[in-house]
């Protein structure tokens, strides 16, 4: 873990990506105590970490104080509409020290941040690596190795606090991706949001009609991915999209007039070659997604060079010890 890194870290919140964290902070050797409001899965968590082993396990608080308590860092692993309460139950210990969250809408968080617990040093986050499933016996210690963990660049955001998030984060595995809020929402809507709707829209679609029955029978490999985050729990998916509907409205307005062209191609008197153009657009996007990853380098660990990073696709793998540099990648 690089020096930079808060040693004791509180998680509010044991559910996949709250448990996921717990589990691989506490394998990475750093303190870690979590907490839930469910007694349930505060119970399974306990389990959990008594079955870990004592050099490996976290602990299991019973209250947000108890758990706050001597945190370096605290991390609030909870749904959006959870958040205010969450902040407010923070701000109640008095805590004044590094504040992160993991919800996929960034500007409504800060403004909750600003408003429930201004005291405390903000940075918003959003890890890229949510499943369809939920909850604790869900979570998993690898679930961040290699994902894109966003951390948000703002004005009001201390540099020094950035850069000891993205060392604790890069420690577990983790791409920092430098981003504003805005920019971050603007582009989730596009490559998140907007999917989780349209699976929504195929999986109600297949039933529809009378060929309902025979479509599911048939159903494959392309309705299995194309409607895979359809089965995450549909009260998740719309606080998330819910919350970002200003930037999603603008991507599904872009779909649809994306679906009307091809539906016009279909028009053609020759609909196969008509369509061939706009589905090899496609097709190359696809096939060089993800992109490689060019040659380490450094970048000064300043608000503006962090932000070009970020805009230009590239990502943070570490934090230099003084903290003044990160080592980067960009995409080729």
């Amino acid at each position: 873990m690089p020096a930079l890194a808060p040693r004791r870290v509180a998680v509010l919140g044991l559910g996949l990506i709250g448990g996921s964290l717990v589990r691989r902070l506490a394998a990475a050797g750093l303190t870690v105590t979590g907490y839930d409001a469910d007694p349930g899965t505060r119970a399974i968590a306990r389990t959990a970490a008594a079955m870990a082993g004592r050099t490996r396990a976290w602990s299991v608080a019973g209250s947000v104080a108890e758990a706050v308590e001597g945190a370096e860092a605290v991390v609030c692993a909870v749904p959006l509409p959870a958040l205010g309460r969450v902040l407010d139950a923070v701000a109640a210990t008095g805590y004044e020290g590094l504040l992160t969250d993991v919800t996929s809408v960034k500007e409504p968080a800060d403004a909750l941040a600003a408003g429930h617990a201004p005291r405390a040093r903000w940075v918003g986050g959003h890890p890229m690596a949510g499943t369809e499933r939920s909850g604790f016996a869900a979570s998993d210690p690898a679930l961040f190795e290699g994902c894109a963990w966003v951390l948000g660049l703002d004005r009001q955001t201390r540099v020094a606090d950035w850069t000891a998030l993205a060392a604790l984060y890069t420690g577990i595995g983790a791409r920092v991706v430098p981003a504003t809020s805005a920019e971050h929402d603007a582009a989730v809507a596009r490559i998140s949001h907007l999917p989780h709707l349209v699976a929504a829209a195929l999986a109600t679609g297949a039933t529809r009609g009378p060929v309902g029955p025979l479509a599911l029978a048939l159903a494959a490999g392309s309705f299995r991915d194309g409607t895979r985050v359809a089965a995450t729990v549909p009260a998740l998916t719309a606080a998330m999209t819910g919350a970002n509907a200003a930037a999603l409205r603008t991507e599904l307005d872009g779909l649809r007039a994306r679906l009307a062209e091809l539906r016009h191609l279909l028009d053609a008197a020759d609909p196969a070659a008509a369509l061939l153009p706009a589905l090899a657009e496609g097709h190359a996007v696809r096939a060089t997604w993800p992109p490689g990853s060019g040659e380490p380098e450094t970048v000064a660990a300043d608000a503006d060079p962090l932000l070009e990073l970020g805009r230009a696709g590239g990502w943070v793998t570490g934090v230099a010890d003084d903290g003044r540099s990160v080592t980067a990648v960009r995409p080729v």
